[in-house]
């Protein structure tokens, strides 16, 4: 059920200062070399401006870069200026550049951003902290405005969601439990930094996912500006939302692990640490292929220690932070699914019920009116007294939205205006249980 609710306030965090020459990347000139020859061989960037955009430095790292290629003989100024540049001056791969490009290409055919080495960025993973948050009632419940919650519920939520640590939500099915970790999400609010890639061992993790991140608005400088305003910040990083990474039955152990593309030769980050600095929603606990302990057992560490362990295709193993809200959403008991161990490692268990007859009255009626649907006394007393106590008077907060649904459907297939009848209530219970019997085959 939605309404309308205040945007979370943007409070921000320190974002990574921007880099003042090649030593500040903390990367080797030798990468650093090899992924602008790349980059150049691979797209039409040829000039200061073009090529800044495209490696996400600073012009005056970017011209230091350029110079030190012109040195070794790989680069050669081609004595024109772009017009449509600035009048800036355009650069060329020389033939042993070319030769170079070609050479580590075959090695790794990732170019563009440059990475931010994983100490670098561990450390704006501290900045940025899912754990520094501050969270008020006031921002939560305006988060959950769109649900009917009962007020002890908040009471449980809210200390768990600003300590940044591990959630179980447990409860029957179709009470909310997805949309309090949407809710949960919501009221964090503040952006946050994400690097493009990260470097570690010479090898490129890429991080930054269109599909994960959503991205604030992209500030490109005019080229004949002396005020740079997108030099505010490392621009290998992309000023985000608190990222959310939702999985539900399809999550399985390897897509805990790095994925590498064999045809590039370079890594994706797994779902976990793309998911750094924000929520990991495990949906649907349970109905995995991997049993729910094994799941438990993958994330002990991280949850204990604030660090994952990945390994690289040569085998060496790697540290990586682990700074993320992880919010684990089951139908099944705990202890029907966990050892005490595993549940000991998960800070907060937050049973979700369904709703009592009072909140479920106020549902229905508030979905009725956005819906269209006026209230009808005989149909509600019909519901509450006729249908409910088949099923022993168990309330679920999805059932509203579902039996208001389907009479409209009816009405729009009868072609009657949207009413609420004891008939129609029938017709619209029928569809939300199946009835037991056996069919022959």
């Amino acid at each position: 059920m939605s309404m309308m609710k205040s945007p979370p306030v943007d409070v921000g965090v320190e974002p990574p200062p921007p880099c003042r020459n090649m030593e500040d990347t903390g990367l080797s000139k030798v990468m650093m070399r090899d992924i602008l020859l790349k980059t150049m061989f691979r797209s039409n960037a040829d000039t200061v401006g073009q090529l800044e955009r495209a490696l996400c430095l600073p012009s005056r790292v970017t011209q230091e870069l350029i110079d030190n290629a012109r040195d070794a003989g790989l680069l050669e100024a081609m004595g024109t200026l772009h017009a449509t540049s600035g009048n800036e001056m355009a650069y060329r791969l020389s033939d042993q550049g070319k030769a170079r490009a070609l050479d580590a290409l075959a090695q790794s055919e990732y170019y563009g951003a440059m990475p931010v080495p994983m100490h670098i960025y561990a450390k704006q993973v501290k900045r940025q902290s899912i754990r520094n948050i501050q969270i008020t009632r006031k921002q939560l419940t305006e988060a959950m405005g769109h649900l009917i919650l009962p007020p002890e519920l908040l009471d449980h939520l809210g200390p768990a969601v600003g300590s940044g640590r591990s959630i179980l939500m447990y409860g029957p099915p179709g009470n909310g439990k997805s949309s309090i970790s949407n809710g949960i999400r919501d009221a964090l609010g503040e952006k946050i930094y994400v690097p493009r890639a990260i470097e570690y061992s010479g090898q490129v993790i890429t991080v930054y996912d269109p599909i994960v991140h959503s991205a604030a608005e992209d500030q490109v400088d005019d080229p004949l500006s002396l005020r740079r305003t997108s030099n505010a910040f490392d621009r290998r990083y992309v000023r985000c939302d608190r990222p959310t990474v939702i999985t539900g039955g399809e999550l399985s152990l390897d897509m805990l692990d790095l994925v590498y593309n064999k045809t590039a030769r370079t890594y994706t980050a797994p779902l976990q640490l793309k998911s750094t600095g924000g929520v990991f929603i495990v949906d649907d606990l349970g109905r995995q292929a991997e049993p729910p302990q094994a799941l438990i057992n993958r994330w002990i560490v991280p949850l204990e220690e604030s660090k994952d362990i990945l390994a690289l295709q040569s085998g060496e193993k790697f540290e990586v932070p682990f700074d993320t809200l992880v919010i684990f959403s089951t139908n099944f008991h705990p202890n029907d699914i966990f050892d005490k161990a595993a549940l000991r490692r998960i800070f907060f268990k937050i049973k979700i019920d369904g709703p009592s007859q009072e909140n479920f009255l106020k549902i229905f009626a508030l979905v009725a009116k956005k819906k269209g649907m006026k209230l009808d006394e005989a149909a509600l007393v019909h519901l509450l007294k006729r249908k409910y106590p088949t099923i022993d008077n168990v309330y679920a907060n999805y059932q509203p939205v579902f039996l208001i649904d389907q009479m409209i459907a009816i009405c729009d297939f009868e072609g009657i205006p949207y009413r609420m009848t004891p008939e129609l209530i029938d017709r619209a219970w029928a569809n939300m249980f199946v009835k037991d019997e056996t069919i022959v085959h």
